[in-house]
């Protein structure tokens, strides 16, 4: 993904002057609609110091080029391989399904389901994941006739309550699938972006996954390219600082943020804040 150098402009754009999500687009070169629907958004009122948090994270990082993949559909195999297991062992069952010419739709959808399997077993759960994979591949055919486009040509928030309602496809990977190979405009509420949000008194420990995605949503532009972003960066963060265990917080972006500073005005969207 080519990330624009203005990029970190988006965050500081009034919220109030910014449209709901934008169409979602076709992928034969051109958008869906040539224009974003537009209308009122409520101000993000506290939630905008998100947009700083981005900004310091991208001032330090740079663009992240995310998620790794060759193809749409590759991308989509890898959000559904993630769960539950380390990127590491994903990049080993991908290698795997490249060795077998198995990264394609049609070759997932004939592959007899032992075979397929045996093939994710790096990655973990592989029998589960072989038959989510065989799913979501089924799906696509009976629905949208194996086509791509015209699943991700669809409403977000239609074709996300159609991929939640799949076997073994729950928010966090619908919304990878989403954002990551349809481009469209929502955000990824990992176990970082969780970690984040909690440490910095952002979050609620018991605040469910979609009102940490209504958090980030309602702070920000609902652009797919700055979410893309914002996402990838934290989980970089995640993995370089704020560690599940010794979090390296001095040598954070993100450390004049932190709660003690007094520069931490969030507050969490149909949740309360209270101190951890």
């Amino acid at each position: 993904m080519s990330i624009p150098a203005a990029l970190p402009q988006i965050v500081i754009r009034s919220p109030g002057s910014l449209g709901h999500a934008a169409e979602p687009h076709s992928f034969c070169g051109t958008p869906a609609s040539s224009k974003p629907a537009i209308g009122p958004r409520p101000p993000a009122s506290g939630n905008a110091v998100l947009g700083s948090y981005f900004k310091a994270l991208f001032a330090a990082h740079g663009p992240q080029h995310w998620w790794p993949g060759r193809s749409r559909f590759e991308i989509i195999v890898g959000a559904i391989l993630t769960q539950n297991t380390s990127w590491k062992n994903v990049e080993r069952a991908l290698l795997n399904l490249r060795s077998e010419k198995l990264l394609s739709l049609r070759a997932i959808r004939d592959v007899p389901t032992a075979r397929l399997a045996a093939c994710l077993r790096p990655s973990g759960y592989f029998r589960q994941k072989s038959k989510t994979l065989k799913t979501f591949v089924a799906f696509l055919f009976a629905r949208h006739c194996g086509s791509l486009n015209r699943l991700f040509a669809i409403p977000t928030e239609i074709l996300r309550d159609q991929l939640v309602g799949l076997r073994g496809i729950g928010p966090e990977t619908a919304d990878c699938i989403l954002l990551y190979a349809g481009r469209h405009p929502v955000f990824v509420v990992d176990a970082y972006a969780r970690r984040v949000l909690e440490r910095h008194r952002l979050a609620h420990p018991k605040a469910t996954y979609e009102q940490l995605r209504a958090t980030f949503e309602s702070a920000l532009p609902r652009d797919h390219r700055l979410f893309n972003e914002f996402h990838a960066l934290i989980v970089r963060t995640g993995k370089q600082h704020c560690r599940k265990t010794a979090p390296d917080c001095s040598a954070c972006p993100l450390a004049e943020f932190l709660p003690r500073s007094g520069n931490s005005p969030v507050t969490i969207h149909h949740a309360p804040v209270t101190p951890l």
